[in-house]
């Protein structure tokens, strides 16, 4: 049995992974860089260890620094979180080597699907529908030939890419070339490798992801979808399950197949499997995240299954004491992510001194965050400050409840995404279900100048007004014209002195 847990992370993940740990009665372990000193994840975590420098290329990604103060607090285990090692093969080797339990799916599956060639053939063979699309590719000319066979328009993607690094959406023929060097240059600068695949461009997409759990023993199962397709330069914002979109019978199929793939790699943990699907339901496999996701809360809450508590269980050898047969969605859940950062420049990092913090409360709300009053947003991580998580029984009941717990949660000191969070909410399109992964494009207006639409909603009022108003005034006129044979011109003076306002 597990008894003592160092979280290989920071921020709100090392906040949540410890919450569940404490309540399985489990000793948690933080690790910390020097710009985390001061971080409530330090605070909250039984015990400490200083590991380096603030840039996470020092710290929290140094693998013999996480081993060697796992070693000194006697830690049975590392839970590395989502991002920096999670998905890092050679991390969960190293973790077997040293008799470290790695609250995690086998390097061999990590490798598998982390390999974006690899996981496509491995789905293939699994009999998981894909993209129409290429294996690896390193040849400039090859890639012009595959590009022009499958036909415009093509995704160039890095084959070891990731955040939306090292991909071209490619429209056209004379765009092909000069994608393929662009997405290969910024590969080779990010991930140290020029290779690039193509897949078939699916218009109008949305991104459906759908949990999986598997144990040791051959057992898998699904916890349903999540609907992701709020996406700002190719990242998530806002989750929300059940997905809008799906139908009953597409979700089981789905779900077979998400349970499928994850057999493919005998997956042990908690993974998700992502797809793409169009207007008219098909669906194609995408990739697999081997490791818990940031918007895993919305399944939580949806299903009522801990999932860090299933990971640790899984772990240390458990079976799944879950069947399939008996989860199912209750309610609705949304998700959204609370960045430092400015919508109004391109949703750059706004890192600063939080001087003041209200956090939203209520039936139905859920605040994963880890700063305070005080605290500085360091420069060196992601800039997301928390995650904001309602349910209610019904979409429109939980969007409603996002709003109000958007509005009266107040950050200042650093500017935040939160309004324009509140602005998705208010938009027919979101509000309708009616969105892919062109949402915030489509209605880049209505989320970023909400100024401007208020402008064109009083103008249209105003002209409502007077055109209602000189129909009367017609009227009037056609009667006292028809009367006396003479129009009247204390009416089209006041109709006059209402057109130059």
């Amino acid at each position: 049995m597990i008894k003592k847990v160092l979280v290989a992370n920071r921020g709100e993940i090392a906040l949540r992974v410890m919450r569940s740990c404490r309540e399985m009665g489990i000793i948690s372990v933080a690790v910390y860089s020097e710009a985390d000193r001061k971080s409530m994840h330090v605070r909250y975590a039984d015990e400490a260890y200083f590991i380096g420098p603030s840039p996470s290329t020092e710290s929290y990604l140094k693998i013999d620094k996480i081993i060697d103060a796992a070693r000194k607090s006697g830690a049975d285990a590392i839970h590395p979180g989502y991002g920096f090692l999670s998905e890092n093969a050679e991390f969960a080797d190293r973790c077997k080597k040293e008799g470290i339990i790695f609250i995690g799916p086998s390097a061999s599956a990590i490798r598998t699907m982390g390999d974006k060639i690899t996981a496509r053939k491995t789905m293939v063979d699994a009999g998981v529908p894909v993209v129409p699309g290429t294996e690896k590719i390193t040849d400039e000319k090859v890639a012009m030939k595959k590009a022009m066979e499958i036909g415009c328009p093509i995704m160039v993607k890095a084959s070891a890419g990731g955040g939306g690094k090292g991909m071209r959406l490619v429209k056209s023929e004379k765009e092909v070339l000069s994608a393929i060097r662009s997405a290969q240059s910024e590969a080779r600068e990010s991930f140290g490798d020029d290779s690039v695949y193509i897949e078939k461009y699916i218009e109008s997409p949305h991104h459906i992801e759908f949990q999986v759990l598997g144990d040791q023993h051959g057992n898998v199962i699904h916890l349903f979808e999540r609907e992701c397709s709020v996406q700002r330069r190719h990242q998530k914002v806002i989750e929300e399950t059940p997905s809008p979109i799906m139908t009953p019978e597409v979700r089981e199929e789905m779900g077979r197949f998400a349970v499928a793939a994850a057999q493919a790699v005998d997956y042990a943990g908690a993974g998700t499997i992502e797809f793409i699907v169009d207007d008219n339901l098909n669906y194609y496999f995408l990739e697999m995240n081997t490791r818990l996701q940031v918007e895993h809360p919305i399944t939580e809450r949806v299903v009522g299954v801990d999932l860090v508590k299933q990971q640790i269980k899984i772990a240390q050898g458990e079976r799944l004491a879950i069947k399939q047969e008996d989860l199912h969605q209750f309610g609705h859940a949304i998700e959204c992510r609370i960045y430092a950062e400015d919508p109004d420049n391109n949703f750059m990092p706004s890192p600063g001194l939080i001087k003041h913090i209200t956090e939203p409360l209520g039936l139905g709300v859920r605040h994963d965050g880890y700063v305070y009053e005080g605290y500085e947003i360091p420069i060196h991580y992601d800039p997301m400050m928390s995650k904001l998580i309602v349910w209610a029984r019904t979409r429109k009941e939980a969007i409603a409840r996002m709003k109000r717990a958007l509005y009266s949660y107040k950050i200042t000191g650093v500017k935040t995404n939160i309004r324009f969070l509140e602005r998705v909410m208010e938009c027919p399109d979101f509000k309708e279900g009616k969105y892919n992964t062109h949402f915030v494009e489509k209605n880049n207006d209505f989320l970023m100048f909400p100024e401007k639409q208020m402008e064109k909603v009083e103008d249209v009022a105003i002209i409502a007004a007077f055109i209602d108003y000189t129909n009367k005034l017609d009227k009037l006129e056609a009667k006292v014209f028809s009367k006396n044979g003479r129009s009247n011109w204390k009416n089209c003076g006041r109709r006059m002195n209402i057109m130059r306002l």
